[in-house]
């Protein structure tokens, strides 16, 4: 009899602002995953949180003439059975619950909420499925741009000023609010505090002008960080977990420019829409101390939130040679032109073996604490 292969559930879409981005993601998965060694089977997430069995063609979740893709029909309901001694997926079609068959891991291509800060992944646990990427812990805290500072001043790295704005300080007295950001020197960052793909950012370059920049970012999340400009180089390090007890490893570094056209920063037009905004450089120009300083300080900072799988962690690298860590990503952009794959392409693992790797770390983690 023959030994059946793997089954990897491809999960996307999602209730977040970023659905579309994590539909382009899955395209670019389903197109290079080795299909000799895994059966696939994609999932998606409408916007309202519908779960539903799609195609397996990546063009119908590809960008496509610059038209962001979208998951609205429910044809064929699924879910993942509430029984964690059996992680099968279930039909749910014509008010009858029947099994699709077993579930061997799941690859979580969610970004923002819902997705990529904790949800998905609790869901999971509870499930009994092992999938790809960081746990409960570490997804929530890279998701949440404030805590996420928190842990890394804590484990010694330098992180730019910033200021918090909660939903209940701004609603009891926005004035107050505002006022504690007049300690910081412009230009300003404001985003939403649980956010990614640049969306809801505005760069603040007078006082006149940050309330306004608050408003936008509480349209993707009632809790806003105000962050102070760093003057300096934005440079980036790929992260990939170590097998078993094996330490974690770091990609090359890599380099954003973002091209005077209209983009005054790395925005979501610049990320996904424009082709022409932005360059990537990897590897970066950096001497070599300095390229194994952010290579050595992109593993601590996965090790500092307990992150597994992989994740993108982002620097300012000042002109008197200082390291100030912006952020990471525990499901950074997974396309093969995100940063993440081309990074690690440039280190020596292509797209292909780069999933085959985030599989086989998934498989061999236990679900549970661990």
């Amino acid at each position: 009899m023959t030994e059946r292969k793997p089954r990897v559930l491809l999960l996307f879409g999602g209730r977040s602002s970023e659905h579309s981005v994590s539909c382009v993601t899955a395209a670019g998965v389903m197109h290079a995953i080795d299909r000799e060694r895994f059966d696939v089977v994609p999932v998606g997430i409408t916007r309202q949180g519908e779960w539903t069995l799609l195609t397996e063609d990546p063009q119908d979740w590809a960008l496509n003439t610059g038209s962001l893709p979208e998951i609205s029909d429910v044809d064929n309901p699924v879910q993942l059975s509430t029984d964690p001694n059996k992680t099968s997926l279930m039909s749910l079609s014509q008010s009858t619950i029947s099994e699709l068959g077993e579930i061997d891991v799941v690859f979580p291509l969610l970004h923002g909420p819902f997705g990529e800060d904790g949800s998905i992944q609790g869901m999971l646990e509870m499930a009994g499925v092992s999938y790809v990427g960081s746990g409960i812990a570490a997804s929530a805290m890279g998701m949440d741009k404030h805590f996420m500072k928190v842990v890394f001043e804590s484990a010694g790295f330098k992180v730019g000023p910033y200021e918090v704005i909660t939903n209940k300080q701004w609603l009891r007295d926005s004035d107050s609010a505002l006022q504690r950001c007049e300690g910081l020197e412009y230009p300003l960052f404001v985003k939403p505090a649980r956010a990614g793909s640049s969306v809801g950012i505005t760069k603040v370059d007078v006082p006149s002008e940050l309330r306004d920049a608050i408003e936008v970012a509480r349209r993707e999340d009632p809790k806003v960080i105000v962050e102070q400009g760093i003057v300096g180089r934005e440079i980036e390090c790929g992260v990939l977990e170590g097998r078993g007890s094996t330490p974690s490893r770091a990609s090359l570094p890599g380099e954003i420019s973002v091209a005077d056209n209209g983009h005054t920063f790395y925005d979501f037009e610049a990320k996904y829409v424009d082709g022409a905004a932005a360059k990537l450089s990897c590897p970066a120009q950096l001497s070599e101390e300095a390229t194994k300083q952010i290579r050595d300080l992109a593993v601590k900072a996965f090790d500092a939130i307990d992150a597994e799988g992989l994740s993108r962690v982002d620097f300012f690298y000042t002109p008197e040679g200082e390291w100030i860590i912006n952020e990471i990503n525990t499901m950074p952009g997974f396309t093969p032109s995100s940063m993440y794959p081309q990074m690690w392409a440039k280190t020596g693992i292509n797209y292909r073996e780069l999933i085959d790797e985030l599989i086989a770390l998934a498989s061999e983690r236990k679900v549970g604490l661990r």
